[in-house]
């Protein structure tokens, strides 16, 4: 079903909706929540939660493109669960964005959201295929180092050295960007 037909059964609240969602969407929003979380059990849960949020949030609101909308929300209500469990429990790893704080930390107030994806997307677009995956699997879908170098067929240590050199390069292109840094 095309996703303008989907967001239709939402708009007339038709339950259909979500299991239309469900259909075309429910693999790759359990995948997103099983990435992160590492469990299926909370995944298939944050994918219902997913479902919940799609229902109450359209309408008003029409997302466009619905997949990218959908996986957002998988991914946040994923970090979500994923930070109380943290805080439950003590030991548990640092996830992969504190390796981020450094490169964010010092951004200026008036660097919004849109304005940092837009240079995170601009660095991006400079660096290899490879690279880009390696970045995207570690800050969006919070691979471990594991996972990603049997990904790119790289050693863990290959990978490790990819993402500190990204991150350096990517602070100073933000700190160029923002001269404030």
């Amino acid at each position: 079903m095309e996703d303008r037909a989907i967001l239709d059964l939402y708009f007339a609240r038709s339950e259909r909706a979500i299991r239309a969602t469900e259909e075309k969407y429910g693999r790759q929003v359990r995948g997103v929540a099983r990435g992160i979380l590492k469990n299926a059990a909370d995944a298939e849960e944050c994918a219902g939660d997913t479902w919940l949020r799609a229902w109450n949030a359209i309408p008003p609101a029409r997302p466009n493109p619905l997949a990218a909308w959908l996986m957002r929300v998988a991914r946040n209500l994923s970090l979500d669960r994923l930070r109380r469990a943290r805080a439950l429990k003590r030991g548990v790893p640092a996830l992969a964005l504190d390796e981020l704080r450094d490169v964010a930390a010092k951004l200026p107030d008036e660097a919004d959201s849109a304005a940092i994806r837009a240079a995170i997307n601009r660095f991006l677009s400079k660096e290899s295929a490879v690279n880009r995956a390696i970045f995207v699997r570690r800050y969006w879908y919070l691979d471990s180092i594991r996972e990603i170098a049997g990904f790119a067929g790289r050693s863990e240590t290959a990978v490790r050295s990819a993402l500190t050199r990204m991150r350096r390069t990517l602070k100073r292109e933000l700190e160029r960007e923002w001269v404030a840094l």
